[in-house]
């Protein structure tokens, strides 16, 4: 359980923040810019859920997506080191459980024929906007573990990697099951 008494500390007034593990780092490091952008996918999905009133299955799909990302972001926060007690890690299963939302969702979809524009209804555009917070949320992840002396749950990628696949399918179905879809047309206004 994590208990707040006091919102503001000062101590980051110097352009610097505190890792999971207590180590500080500029506020700029690749490490807290991967789980910022995680956070800010999370206030995204968050938006998107204001809009799913009819879609209570999808609604609870993203409630779990959220607390996962919560898992993603105090994951991210401190640095996997060996023969350091372990924290929260982001495990398999929950890949495999985003694996089983998409697959759930995608057979009630038509196969695409072009590309889709974000947009349709709000709830499916604020998904797609979610979606590509997240693929930047991967990217940072991704060149964070490509750095030196900073290891990376593999896991966190792969989640990262599947819920951008997801919050697409889930765009997709919020729009009338891909009936609302807004497809791309190559050159159309040559």
């Amino acid at each position: 359980m994590v208990t707040l008494n006091r919102i503001y500390t000062r101590t980051g007034d110097d352009g610097t923040t505190a890792l999971g593990s207590g180590e500080r780092r500029p506020k700029y490091d690749l490490r807290v810019s991967a789980y910022g952008t995680v956070d800010e996918t999370n206030a995204a999905v968050g938006v998107a859920r204001l809009h799913l009133a009819g879609s209570p299955h999808i609604d609870a799909m993203l409630g779990r997506v959220q607390n996962d990302l919560f898992d993603l972001g105090a994951d991210l926060a401190v640095p996997q080191r060996a023969g350091k007690a372990e924290r929260l890690r982001l495990v398999e299963s929950q890949v495999e459980r985003l694996e089983g939302d998409i697959d759930a969702l995608n057979a009630d979809l038509a196969p695409l024929t072009s590309f889709i524009l974000p947009g349709g209804t709000p709830a499916a555009a604020h998904l797609h906007q979610a979606r590509t917070i997240c693929r930047r949320a991967e990217r940072l992840a991704v060149e964070l573990a490509s750095q030196p002396d900073e290891p990376v749950n593999a896991a966190t990628v792969r989640y990262l990697n599947r819920l951008s696949d997801f919050l697409f399918v889930a765009s997709r179905w919020v729009n009338g099951k891909g009936a609302g879809d807004v497809l791309w047309v190559p050159g159309q206004n040559r």
